[in-house]
């Protein structure tokens, strides 16, 4: 299958008196991954700071950037499309992580993409203008390597989590607690099983709250730490009065420079708002509720988590006793959530089996709640719309954003499984107590005014003259123009 033509955008403007840097963005396929580079491209592109060429792979992924880029300003972006060969690999799973069968397959397809460095070297090398920028996603770590080894003359890496997720995540690989379980270590007490940050001696962990890490997990960790200490630096979807001490820390004792960028989700444009006259079901649903006054919660909990039927049965009869109007975005489509539960919530909540767009559900009026998984998309952009969270974390860094979350922001309350153990049950009785908590109990009331008073900061950051704003003007201008 031939390449996509990897010309340069329509008529590159002028800046400045010389042509506008040419910056490539190289997501993982992955809605979560790709998402906010989008956003960051659609940025670029309608601030006049970069002309924009996106790597993708062909089919769904590519309609679904060329969407969004139409709709987010930067149409004219060129786009390359990367095809998998027909051996398997990543590309057996639709050349998407949905596609893979669970969170633990995660490793796998990463390193699997790397089957796409041939025909990513080859655009890469004929692109005119020249890259003077690739922004790529840190799994994506070969990519790095080649860009290098072609001369590129600066890269950046997309970290997919929080300041506060990578520096604790980095700081553990370094002191390997519990390595030798009943021996003590940096920051680490054996007869508790428990691990305090010795940066931020506040920070202290129960092993149990970690989820479980595999050899090859650590592997990839290793080459992807390898690839960020080789760049320029690192975007991070974040904005710096959300997590300035764990940004300066990473900036002044770890480095490279982390630019805080976020939150991209504000540089969005909404479907709906373009498209009013072709609302889909579930935003009509939620005009309604909200056309009455009804107060609702959402839940998603993931794309990759693997969560037994049994365990979603657990949160239907949980959400029904709770007696809360909800709308629940169900993974997987077909999942059996028990008899009757649909016929008997029907009217207060609405299951839907179709992907849905998250960013417009939050946004909506009638949203006061999120139950979520906690994964740095979701928190960002319910911290954003001003939404409380219930966070049950799944699957990789996402106990410690729950932490981040609840302890450290205070916007939002914990879903406890039936032990304190990470990945343990969730019984119904605690999915109840935890949704009535968040919607009607004092302390949602505290994490529903602490999340307002953070959303204000957000939006802040990226007016024009905040935080954000500045650093993407920064960072083209530093390692586009001025290098």
């Amino acid at each position: 299958m031939a390449l996509a033509a990897a010309a340069p955008s329509q008529a590159l403007q002028q800046h400045a008196g010389r042509e506008l840097p040419n910056v490539a963005i190289f997501p993982l396929m992955a809605k979560g991954h790709t998402i906010p580079l989008l956003d960051l491209a659609c940025l670029l592109r309608r601030r006049g700071l970069a002309a924009v060429t996106l790597f993708t792979t062909p089919g769904s992924n590519a309609a679904f950037v060329r969407a969004a880029l139409a709709r987010g300003g930067a149409g004219d972006a060129a786009i390359v499309e990367l095809p998998f060969p027909d051996d398997g690999g990543a590309g057996a799973a639709g050349g998407s992580v949905e596609g893979v069968a669970s969170a633990s397959s995660f490793t796998a397809f990463a390193e699997a993409t790397s089957l796409l460095r041939p025909p990513f070297e080859a655009a890469l090398a004929a692109m005119r203008p020249p890259t003077s920028l690739l922004v790529a996603d840190a799994f994506l770590h070969w990519a790095h390597a080649s860009a290098a080894a072609l001369g590129v003359p600066r890269r950046l890496s997309f970290v997919g989590t929080s300041a506060f997720a990578h520096v604790v995540r980095e700081v553990c690989m370094r002191d390997k607690p519990g390595a030798a379980p009943d021996q003590d270590g940096p920051g680490y007490d054996a007869s508790t099983g428990t691990y305090t940050v010795p940066e931020f001696p506040h920070l202290r962990f129960k092993l149990s709250e970690f989820a479980p890490v595999s050899v090859p997990d650590i592997e990839l960790h290793i080459k992807v730490e390898v690839a960020i200490a080789a760049s320029q630096g690192m975007i991070i979807n974040t904005f710096h009065d959300l997590e300035n001490r764990y940004i300066d820390h990473w900036n002044r004792h770890i480095r490279p420079r982390a630019w805080p960028v976020g939150p991209l989700c504000l540089a969005r444009h909404s479907s709906s708002a373009n498209q009013a006259h072709a609302k889909p079901s579930w935003i009509r649903w939620l005009d309604e509720k909200a056309d009455v006054g009804h107060a609702i919660l959402y839940v998603a909990l993931g794309t990759l988590a693997a969560i037994p039927e049994v365990q979603l049965k657990e949160v239907a009869n949980g959400l029904d006793q709770a007696g809360v109007d909800f709308i629940w975005a169900v993974r997987p489509s077909d999942v059996d959530l028990g008899m009757g539960f649909e016929d008997r919530v029907k009217g207060r909540g609405k299951v839907v089996r179709d992907w849905v767009d998250q960013w417009e559900i939050l946004q909506h009026t009638s949203i006061r709640g999120f139950l979520t998984h906690g994964g740095w998309n979701s928190v960002l952009e319910s911290i954003t719309v001003g939404v409380p969270m219930a966070v049950w974390p799944m699957e990789f860094e996402q106990p410690i954003n729950a932490r981040f979350v609840v302890d450290e922001l205070k916007v939002g309350v914990r879903v406890h499984t039936i032990d304190g153990k990470f990945g343990s049950f969730v019984k119904s009785e605690e999915v109840t107590r935890v949704v009535r908590e968040l919607m009607f109990g004092e302390a949602g009331v505290a994490v529903s005014t602490s999340v307002k008073a953070t959303a204000a900061r957000a939006q802040l950051a990226m007016l024009k003259g905040g935080s954000s704003w500045k650093a993407v003007e920064e960072m083209i201008s530093e390692l586009c123009i001025t290098a």
